[in-house]
Formats: C-alpha cells, sequence, structure tokens
C-alpha cells in the first residue's frame, strides 16, 4: 500500500501488540477496519470504554471530502474533525481503515485523557449506568463490556475521592486503624 499524502510504500509498524502500516516519510498511519480502536485500548486501557467511533454521535464531528485517497480501494476518504480532539481523520467510507498524520494518534489519545480527568462525579454515576445496560445489551460482547464497566467505576472512585478529600482520609485513617492487615 501506498500513503494517501506522499505516495511513498507503507511499512508495518508495531503499536504496543497492534500490527499498522507507517510512512516512513511523514510518519502517517494506516488502521485497517477497525484497528484505531484496538490500537488506542493498547495504548491506555482506561480511554477504551469512551469508544473513539468516528460515527457514534453526529453532534461531535464534521465532515468533509478529503482529497485523499484509500490506499486499499484508492477511493476518496471522508476528512472528520471528531469533538474537541483537535484531530481530522481521514476514513474510508467503505470501512478499509483510518489514516491518521504524524502526532493525530497522540492527539486522539491526549484528547480521551483528558476527557476522563475533566469528568465528574455525575458523569461517572451516568456512565456507570450506562454500561451497566451495555453489558445486557451491548454489542461489543460480554467481557468487553464487563471490563469497560470496572473500568468506569473504578474511575468513578478515583474521581469521588479527589472531589472529597476528607473521605480520602477518613479511609486511609480506617485502614491503619484496623487491627486486620
Amino acid at each position: 500500500m501506498e500513503c494517501p499524502l506522499d505516495g511513498t510504500t507503507l511499512e508495518i509498524r508495531t503499536i504496543d501488540a497492534l500490527r499498522v502500516e507507517e510512512c516512513t516519510l511523514c510518519r502517517g498511519l494506516w488502521f485497517d477496519g477497525d484497528e484505531l480502536q484496538k490500537a488506542l485500548a493498547e495504548a491506555d486501557p482506561d480511554i477504551a470504554w469512551l469508544d473513539f467511533e468516528l460515527w457514534s454521535d453526529r453532534k461531535f464531528f464534521n465532515v468533509e471530502w478529503s482529497s485523499r485517497e484509500c490506499p486499499q480501494c484508492g477511493q476518496f476518504m471522508a476528512a472528520i474533525s471528531y469533538a474537541g480532539s483537535g484531530v481530522t481523520v481521514d476514513y474510508c467510507t467503505a470501512g478499509h481503515g483510518t489514516w491518521l498524520d504524524k502526532g493525530e494518534f497522540d492527539a486522539i489519545i491526549a484528547s480521551l485523557e483528558g476527557e476522563i480527568v475533566t469528568r465528574d462525579v455525575s458523569d461517572y454515576i451516568k456512565s456507570s449506568l450506562e454500561e451497566a445496560k451495555e453489558i445486557l445489551i451491548g454489542d461489543k460482547g460480554f467481557v468487553s463490556e464487563w471490563k469497560d464497566f470496572l473500568t468506569v467505576t473504578r474511575l468513578l472512585q478515583y474521581r469521588v475521592l479527589a472531589e472529597n478529600p476528607k473521605v480520602a482520609e477518613l479511609l486511609v485513617a480506617l485502614q491503619r486503624s484496623t487491627p486486620f492487615k
């Protein structure tokens, strides 16, 4: 396959356990099919439950036609600006994959991590309920949905303690005073 930006032959690069194609000239990355979602989850498991899905909510993205062609089918891709990430990805509308320019993968991760730390307790409670519902009706499978639920509830615990330092102090004091160690 060739780079949609400069025509250079793409070479295999490993991101954690996932093999993707990279342009050695511009350092752009090609993610086949749903590899982008998998790579994001591998890079930071805490953001996996956020489901960075390009088409999930119309109010969060803007779509235009890209001047770049899909390296697999040669059709023009869609340029999708997603939410507050500051990133515009090129997406093959036939579902072959997603192209990210140099630095965009890290920018998406930073944006999703920023979303995690800016949520408050009520956001996490709502997300916990949504994830509990996904365990029953979600399309990712029970184990995946269960992992997402556990992640959200763990992050909820962290947020409760961050917003209520007195509770954290009380829990530490209780732990130190217990005879069971």
